[in-house]
C-alpha cells in the first residue's frame, strides 16, 4: 500500500489508481475544491503526506497549482497526455495500470528552495525550446524524468524546482537523441 494519500480530480480517476495500486485516494470534485474538501486534504497532508496526480490537461495543470499553493510539500506525479488518452477523452481514468505506476514511482517533491541548476541554455542545447520539435521533445523528456509536458517556462521551473539532476537530464537527453537517430536509420 502507498503511504501517500493520492489526489485525484474525480471518482472515475479513483477508481483507475485502484486498478493500478493498493492506496487511498481522494477526489477534488473538480477545480472548485469545496473548503470541506480542502481540510479532507489537509488532514491527509498531515497524517500521510500527498501525491497530486490531476489529469495532463489545461484544468488538471490549474488544479495542481492550486493544491501546491496550498500544499507546497505534496509529491507530484505526471501521466503523458498520451498514456491519458483514449476515445478524444484526456484523464488519469483513461491510464493504463501500468502508466499510472510509472508515474507513481517517478513521484517528485518540490524543493522549499529550488536550485538554478538549469539556465534557458540548457533548455535550448536540448532542443527543448525554440524549435519545431521543441514539443514532443519537452513530452518525452517530461515522462522520462517524471515531471510531466509543459510549455518552456513551465518545464524550465519544474527542472529547477523537482530536484531533477544535471546527471540525470543528461542521460534522459542522451537516451531521446539514441532513440531518436534509431528510428531515423
Amino acid at each position: 500500500m502507498i503511504k501517500e494519500v493520492i489526489v485525484v480530480e474525480g471518482k472515475n480517476d479513483t477508481a483507475a489508481v485502484k486498478r493500478a495500486v493498493e492506496a487511498d485516494c481522494l477526489e477534488t470534485g473538480g477545480f472548485g475544491l469545496q473548503p470541506y474538501r480542502l481540510d479532507q486534504i489537509a488532514k491527509a497532508a498531515k497524517a500521510r503526506g500527498l501525491i497530486i496526480l490531476t489529469d495532463p490537461d489545461s484544468a488538471g495543470e490549474r488544479i495542481r497549482r492550486k493544491l501546491t499553493e496550498r500544499f507546497p510539500e505534496a509529491k507530484h506525479a505526471f501521466i503523458p497526455k498520451e498514456a491519458a488518452t483514449a476515445d478524444g477523452d484526456i484523464g488519469i481514468e483513461q491510464a493504463k495500470p501500468d502508466a499510472i505506476r510509472a508515474a507513481l514511482t517517478k513521484a517528485r517533491c518540490q524543493e522549499w528552495t529550488p536550485e538554478l541548476r538549469f539556465t534557458w541554455d540548457d533548455l535550448m542545447e536540448a532542443g527543448l525550446t525554440g524549435t519545431p520539435a521543441a514539443s514532443s521533445r519537452r513530452a518525452i523528456l517530461g515522462e522520462k524524468l517524471g515531471i510531466g509536458y509543459a510549455n518552456a517556462k513551465t518545464f524550465f521551473h519544474r527542472l529547477n524546482t523537482y530536484g531533477v539532476s544535471r546527471e540525470e537530464f543528461g542521460n534522459a537527453v542522451l537516451e531521446m537523441e539514441t532513440k531518436n537517430a534509431s528510428e531515423n536509420r
